[in-house]
């Protein structure tokens, strides 16, 4: 064997009784007759005969037996399958969860094992067990699925093919018998195998695998570098600009895939490489946000060159039509360059282009105007420089003119104009430019104290000096310019950083986010407000309308037309600031912390209701679990006394004195139950409820210990006390510790052997009594060890007629009512022990040690 990884083949279904488990035995076959080693490592045929006709000429590994809780369990032997090397082993039902304590818990991890041995396997899976659609399949069919299988295990196999059945022939092989014995056909037609049940778990399946299909084609394609288009599906790009005609072009585009069905739709924006955009980012954020809300999905893509930024992606995504917005360039804009549209088109090969019209072609294209390049104090410098140097220089040259040539007297105004550059920007630099181009033609340009220039070679120089300055001028003007961009593009990006980790960190409350705001833009406060009534036209200014969520900082704002600045998150939410106006590049970021505190007060709202919710929840569980009690194990008992009653009140029969006796032992005996289960009921509630009565007083261990056991009744056999005499008295109410007592010693008889006993121990450490009452029973994980005192709770316990789940709960409650504790432990060697610790009474309070309440006052109250 290879130590290559084996393959994966499995067969996909809709609902159980497709025939995947025979389509996988008919493959093992097919792989036999060419030869191929095959076996069968665990296939469950359900009783089906024909499934069951297949397997019998195919090599069986034999299983493990397992044992849990007394039952036998019959699971996949992953190491025989190794060992016994096959070149392909059939496997069925990958999401099946293993008995607990197998080497693995799902089925798929043995399956994982066994390929990486090197062999292939072939298994099965319906499409209810995928856990991406778990809570889709719940919701159509109403049936929980507890064994599910990740997707990605599925996708991971090298074939996935589908056993498909109309839902109508898979009706007709339940009603014949084919899947379900004939007792269970009629729920299952009823219930889970409906026409409309099963036709959306078919279309489900279909669409699961429809995109698995195609993961694969994208991959053959990149593999082979298929660059054009296969139109195996219809895919539709939108390419947003980040104009108001974007929700145009998306709505479209949108019907446009809506026309076939299962297209998809992509939306698109490209921005430039040096990252710094005209765009506006809000339009974006509701183009995008309105792609998401149709099924698609946004994306963003770099590059200098749009039409064939857009064709490239279209292209990797296998798009088969683009839609563009008509241009709203201007006809003379038009002559000079052909535009996106029109380029896209021409290069656009097999996929479809739409120009879709709109709105926003009858109007210009509004230029987005740049923040100024430089500062107003540089500005002012550079105006500065321009009008106080050229005098300056001109007056300092003007007595050198005849030792120095007219290109040397260019070259040092030449040098004045870039000074004025780097200092104010690019038109106090040109205005010297030009202002010195006429300064070297008055006083050094011969004819000096004329405009005219007699040589030819000097009105020469005097333009490209003219040309040079003003080239320089701009090319400094526009580093200052980029370099301002890139330092608020820089300072855009801490922000937003500190605001990811905020995030990441789960910083998500209100106060915390509106101060980190309010920090990094120096702001005096910040104050989200949320509307209070209905919205009008002139509630923008008002108090009333709205309410403060959440504030940071000095004076909050009342209102939005109260603040400096304000975004509006959605017709709900307003954040508002007051300290200074917000520039038009801060709006972005500032956006970004808006929609975070809307998240963060939604969060903190649902939290709010969930707490609240949580009593409710707890309460009605409770009520529930009660209900079902009483239903059923409050009536057991109350139907026997009847019936014992009633039959000693017969007189059709005459009962001999033996069989009264008997009759009235089993009322008695029923009515005793029902009493107790009454009083733990009343008595679970009271503790609940804080109202439950309580008398401590110094009780001695070896007394009440004995009473319990006798309190066991036909149980007293199988337990066995072990109490020293000399253990010092404990604090507790006697009666209530001997029900703690025997509920503990009744639930640890139950789950015992048959033949080992029960022991009751006791023994004194510090100020405390330890009561340990051990059992030799399968015992408790120490992961359960809190969970089986919760009311209704009867871990493990398969008989569902034993009880209403309260002994340990109540147990539990009334030792610490009396200031003690009950807790689990396993017993060495197997098993489970219950400790019972009660303070000794010498160690505890006067008030609580042989000073407890006489016969005239009243039993204390439980806080």
């Amino acid at each position: 064997m290879s130590g290559a990884r084996g393959r994966l083949r499995i067969y996909l279904g809709a609902a159980p009784g497709v025939g995947k488990t025979f389509a996988m035995l008919c493959e093992g076959h097919r792989r036999v007759a060419r030869g191929t080693d095959v076996v069968v490592g665990f296939v469950e045929t359900h009783g089906r005969p024909r499934t069951a006709a297949q397997v019998d000429d195919l090599e069986l590994v034999p299983r493990k037996t397992m044992v849990y809780r007394g039952t036998s369990f019959t699971e996949l032997d992953t190491d025989a399958v190794i060992a016994r090397r096959p070149r392909l082993a059939l496997i069925d039902e990958l999401a099946h969860t293993n008995v607990p304590g197998s080497k693995n818990t799902k089925r798929w991890q043995d399956i994982e094992e066994i390929l990486d041995a090197g062999i292939d396997v072939v298994s099965t899976v319906n499409i209810q067990h995928l856990e991406s659609l778990n809570d889709v399949v719940h919701q159509i069919t109403g049936v929980p699925q507890r064994e599910t299988v990740p997707d990605e295990v599925v996708r991971r196999a090298d074939q996935v093919e589908v056993v498909d059945m109309a839902p109508e022939a898979l009706r007709r092989r339940m009603a014949h018998g084919n899947i379900y014995p004939p007792e269970k056909v009629d729920a299952a037609l009823s219930n889970y195998f409906r026409v409309g049940n099963l036709t959306a778990l078919r279309e489900l399946a279909l669409l699961w695998v429809a995109g698995k299909v195609d993961e694969q084609l994208d991959r053959y394609r990149a593999d082979h570098g298929i660059a054009g288009t296969w139109e195996a599906r219809e895919r539709v790009v939108v390419a947003l600009t980040g104009g108001a005609e974007g929700g145009t072009l998306v709505r479209r585009a949108a019907r446009i895939a809506a026309r076939t069905k299962g297209a998809d739709l992509l939306a698109v924006h490209v921005t430039r490489s040096d990252g710094l955009s005209g765009t506006d980012p809000a339009n974006l954020t509701r183009q995008r946000t309105l792609v998401e809300s149709l099924g698609g999905t946004y994306h963003q893509v770099v590059g200098d060159d749009v039409p064939h930024a857009l064709l490239d992606f279209a292209r990797g995504v296998n798009a088969t039509q683009l839609v563009l917005g008509a241009s709203r360039r201007g006809r003379v804009a038009q002559l000079f360059s052909r535009g996106v549209g029109v380029t896209t088109t021409m290069l656009s090969g097999s996929i479809d282009v739409h120009m879709i019209t709109h709105a926003e072609v009858s109007g210009r294209a509004r230029r987005v105007r740049s923040r100024a390049a430089l500062t107003r104090r540089r500005r002012f410098a550079g105006w500065a420089m321009a009008l106080l140097l050229l005098p300056v220089l001109t007056a300092a040259l003007f007595p050198f003119r005849d030792a120095l040539s007219l290109p040397s007297e260019i070259l040092i105004f030449l040098l004045m104009v870039v000074g004025v550059a780097l200092a104010g920007g690019m038109w106090p630099a040109v205005t010297a430019a030009v202002a010195g181009s006429l300064l070297l033609n008055y006083f050094f340009t011969p004819p000096v104290g004329r405009f005219t220039i007699a040589d030819p070679e000097n009105l020469l120089a005097l333009g490209v000096y003219v040309l040079v300055a003003i080239m320089v001028s701009a090319v400094v003007d526009l580093a200052a310019r980029r370099t301002r961009e890139a330092a608020r593009a820089g300072a855009d990006a801490e922000v937003l950083s500190t605001l990811a980790g905020h995030v990441l960190r789960g910083d998500a409350a209100l106060p915390s986010l509106l101060a980190r705001l309010r920090e990094i833009f120096g702001l005096s406060s910040v104050t989200l407000l949320e509307r209070a009534a209905e919205p009008s036209p002139d509630d923008h200014s008002e108090p009333e309308a709205w309410r403060i969520v959440a504030t940071s900082g000095g004076e909050p704002c009342t209102a939005p037309g109260a603040a400096d600045s304000d975004v509006s998150i959605d017709d709900e939410l307003v954040l508002a600031v007051r300290g200074r106006l917000l520039d038009a590049s801060d709006r972005r970021v500032f956006e970004a912390f808006a929609a975070e505190a809307a998240i963060a007060l939604r969060q903190q709202r649902l939290r709010e209701e969930a707490e609240q919710a949580r009593p409710l929840a707890e309460a009605d569980k409770m009520r529930t679990a009660l209900l079902a009690a009483v239903s059923h194990d409050l009536r057991t008992p109350l139907a026997s006394a009847k019936a014992a009653v009633e039959s000693l009140r017969s007189t059709e029969v005459r009962w001999s004195e033996e069989d009264r006796h008997e009759l009235l032992a089993t009322a008695d005996e029923s009515l005793v139950k029902l009493d107790r289960l009454v009083a733990n009921l009343l008595d679970m509630s009271r503790l609940q409820a804080g109202v439950l009565g309580l008398t401590p007083r110094p009780v001695a261990v070896e007394e009440v210990v004995p009473r319990s056991i006798d309190d066991l009744g036909p149980l007293a056999d199988r337990v066995e006390g072990d109490i020293s005499a000399d253990l010092p008295e404990v604090v507790a109410d006697p009666a209530l510790l001997e029900r703690i007592l025997v509920n503990v010693m009744t639930n640890a008889v139950r789950y015992s052997q048959a033949e080992a006993k029960v022991l009751v121990t006791a023994s004194s450490h510090g100020g405390q009594v330890e009561i340990r009452v051990i059992d030799r029973g399968p015992g408790i994980p120490p992961e359960a060890h809190d969970r089986v005192f919760m009311p209704f709770q009867r871990l493990g316990d398969r008989d569902n007629h034993t009880g209403v789940g309260l002994g340990l709960a109540l147990s539990r409650g009334l030792a610490e009512a009396m200031g003690g504790a009950l807790v689990p432990e396993e017993t060495p060697g197997g098993g489970l022990t219950m400790i019972i610790t009660l303070p000794v009474a010498s160690h505890a309070p006067a008030a609580a040690a042989g000073q407890g309440p006489t016969a005239d006052e009243p039993a204390v109250a439980l806080p």
